[in-house]
């Protein structure tokens, strides 16, 4: 694995973990009517090629479920996400 390898995969895993942890504070936090974590703060490490991990916490703590923008908005995300990588990969780049 080169070392460009290895700087990817650590993006991916730190910003799909923090994704995920940052959907489960939120839940926990709604359900003891503590204060919030922004929207635009959950969407952050999403946009960061962190959106499996902010999918996977958004239906595994039930979280975000009924906003049509985290319902579409991680998911379209995603497959933005892919694509950038595909291009990458074609493109020989990574």
């Amino acid at each position: 694995m080169t070392p460009l390898h290895l700087v990817i995969v650590l993006w991916l895993v730190c910003f799909n973990l923090f994704a995920f942890i940052q959907m489960g504070a939120d839940k926990r936090k709604a359900r003891l009517g503590r204060r919030r974590i922004p929207e635009k703060r959950l969407f952050l490490p999403v946009i960061l090629f962190g959106s499996v991990g902010g999918i996977l916490g958004m239906r595994l703590f039930h979280h975000k479920t009924r906003h049509k923008k985290f319902r579409f908005g991680f998911p379209a995300l995603l497959i933005v996400h892919i694509a950038v990588f595909a291009v990458l990969f074609y493109c020989n780049i990574i």
